[in-house]
């Protein structure tokens, strides 16, 4: 059957198909979650949990981060797939572990052009049809975070999705909620 055999009638669109659960084939490579050597100078961990609209830990979500290096040059060190144990590339991988736990060796990235500081996260997870895009903001600086125009027009409780604490060792912790209280705020492109 052609499609000038249907005449004018209109198909039906189907249904999306999801992603996952079956995340490391093809998208594992070595030392993915280290962006910054661990332990070298600057070099700090960005780790958190990713929850569904319950409250549940997602075990097999991906989440990857691209960041400015600390002087707030965007990296173009070649090396991102391969790594070479000292070029900073900006971009890491990590999958989230049976307690919905992410990690990463990274930098603070610095602010570009001024702006406050932030790495640009996709994450994937089963049941979504397509990724998610959002934001982790570093937590000083609150002029620059006050003059984010994406931070600005979010009431004060959706601010608070994008922006990580600080760990008492001076590391980033912040949890991702794909729904319900406290959902994350995802960007739409």
């Amino acid at each position: 059957m052609t499609r000038s055999d249907l005449g004018d009638k209109t198909l039906a669109p189907t249904a999306g198909q999801t992603v996952g659960p079956f995340f490391k084939f093809g998208l594992e490579f070595d030392g993915m979650a280290q962006v910054a050597f661990p332990h070298s100078p600057g070099a700090i961990v960005l780790g958190g949990t990713v929850r569904d609209g319950n409250g549940h830990p997602i075990p097999d979500a991906v989440v990857e981060i691209f960041g400015a290096d600390t002087d707030g040059t965007v990296p173009r060190a070649r090396g991102t797939l391969r790594r070479d144990g000292h070029s900073f590339t900006g971009y890491g991988r990590s999958f989230t572990d049976d307690e919905g736990h992410y990690e990463f060796w990274t930098r603070n990235p610095g602010p570009i052009e001024g702006k406050a500081p932030f790495f640009a996260v996709v994450l994937w997870a089963r049941g979504l049809p397509n990724k998610l895009h959002t934001r982790i903001y570093l937590p000083e600086e609150p002029e620059r975070l006050a003059q984010d125009p994406l931070l600005a027009s979010l009431d004060e409780g959706e601010r608070a999705t994008l922006i990580a604490t600080r760990t008492s060792d001076g590391y980033l912790h912040h949890d991702i909620r794909l729904q319900g209280d406290e959902e994350t705020v995802f960007l739409a492109y």
